[in-house]
């Protein structure tokens, strides 16, 4: 049996090994929201991925983790931290809150990048990376991008807020999927938003900031400084856990999933996408 993957970011692919029977995991959280007026943008959700050796019969826990929301000018907030993603006993940390203008990003599976005068955060070891940093200086007063599964977030510069850097790319189902990316850092105005990553929000600068992509991970987008249309952050996107094993196996899981199951080459391909404390039980 052969597993389809591809992982950028976290050097050599895990091995098939002589587990038997042998799950590869993709876990991804979900990701950070982006901070309010000149923010830091919300780090990816963490990621995990290996191989678990199941026992049929037994019952194994999932969870997947909601984006967090982004800051708003009612309470003038940093964005929320993302919801963490489970299989087992594996737990992908959410991504972490984009800073509002004057705060420091969040700690997170990827850390969420500082507001336009203050510092990214740190992410989660071997899940992701550090957000960055805020410039404090015109004209684009820009603020920090989230970090990604790949690589730290980018600092702002005085012409735009940081760019986010890619996250992960996935092969198993036979697509590419682009996934856990953070946010890209706001700026002051026109043409100083920062780009977003794999699945991530653009930041504020001539329009809204965006929201992070469904199951990818990705980190909503930093707001923008000033005037129309709104300042308010991206919100992050929610996660997403993907279960590769032999496809003469069945996989049965709890009603409270959502789940697609395919099959590619030997393997059997579930994508679970929604759900909160359910299980699934793997049988021959």
């Amino acid at each position: 049996m052969s597993f389809g993957y591809n992982i950028l970011g976290f050097g050599s692919h895990p091995s098939r090994g002589s587990l038997t029977p042998n799950v590869l995991y993709h876990i991804i959280a979900g990701g950070g929201g982006g901070g309010w007026a000149n923010a830091g943008a919300g780090g990816a959700g963490g990621y995990l991925t290996g191989e678990f050796e199941i026992i049929e019969g037994t019952t194994y826990n999932l969870s997947i983790g909601g984006g967090g929301a982004g800051g708003t000018g009612g309470g003038s907030q940093s964005g929320t931290q993302g919801g963490a993603s489970v299989f087992s006993n594996l737990s992908a940390v959410g991504g972490g809150y984009g800073g509002r203008y004057d705060a420091d990003g969040g700690v997170g599976g990827s850390g969420g990048g500082g507001g336009y005068v203050r510092a990214g955060n740190s992410g989660t070891s071997g899940q992701g990376n550090a957000g960055g940093n805020g410039i404090g200086q015109g004209p684009s007063y820009g603020a920090g991008a989230g970090g990604g599964a790949s690589a730290v977030g980018g600092n702002a510069t005085t012409s735009r807020g940081g760019n986010a850097n890619n996250g992960v790319t996935i092969t198993a189902t036979g697509s590419n999927l682009l996934v856990a990316g953070g946010g890209g850092g706001g700026g002051e105005n026109t043409g100083h938003d920062g780009a977003g990553g794999f699945g991530g929000g653009q930041g504020g600068g001539g329009n809204a900031a965006g929201s992070g992509s469904v199951n990818t991970g990705g980190g909503g987008g930093g707001g923008r400084g000033s005037g129309s249309p709104s300042r308010n952050g991206g919100s992050g996107g929610s996660g997403v856990v993907i279960l590769v094993y032999d496809k003469n196996r069945t996989a049965t899981f709890g009603a409270n999933g959502t789940t697609s199951t395919t099959i590619v080459g030997d393997n059997k391909v579930s994508v679970i996408t929604a759900g909160t404390s359910f299980g699934v039980v793997f049988s021959s």
